[in-house]
């Protein structure tokens, strides 16, 4: 019998409610579950583009909206944490990709995940490849594409 995953108690909120119907709550809550080694308390925003510059610029010094933000306070005993997605960006960055805004948001939900639970790809090559081959793994067994495939030249 394959392992119980981890609790999740999820507050979603949509600032930008232009993907509301590619982000349906058991849908955020199954790609975040997957991600978790401990159980969690998490609010995930989807946000539009001024608010999601805004806190972009104001927590990182980087004055762009950028795909996802993790805001991570606790990792023992739960994980608590806000992921903020920004839903232009999503949106700009699935057409690029060429691939379903779902899925892209999916990757950035599993993404912030493990942010919150402190891996971090910016530290080192080392790190960004075992970061990247474990979102590969999860987004696998979500039944969803590698996200770096097109990267890796697959």
């Amino acid at each position: 019998m394959p392992a119980a995953l981890p609790t999740l108690s999820l507050s979603l909120q949509f600032a930008d409610t232009r993907h509301r119907d590619q982000l349906p709550r058991h849908t955020v809550i199954r790609c975040i579950r997957h991600a978790l080694a401990a159980p969690a308390e998490m609010t995930v925003r989807i946000v539009d583009a001024e608010e999601g510059q805004a806190l972009n610029r104001e927590y990182r010094g980087k004055d762009y909206a950028t795909n996802v933000l993790t805001f991570d306070y606790a990792q023992e005993p739960v994980v608590m944490a806000d992921l903020v997605l920004c839903a232009p960006v999503v949106a700009k960055e699935a057409r690029e990709l060429r691939i379903p805004v779902a899925e892209h948001y999916a990757h950035l939900l599993v993404h912030g995940t493990l942010h919150a639970q402190g891996w971090d790809h910016e530290t080192g090559e080392e790190d960004a490849e075992a970061m990247e081959a474990y979102e590969t793994e999860i987004m696998l067994g979500l039944g969803l594409k590698d996200p770096y495939r097109k990267r890796r030249g697959a």
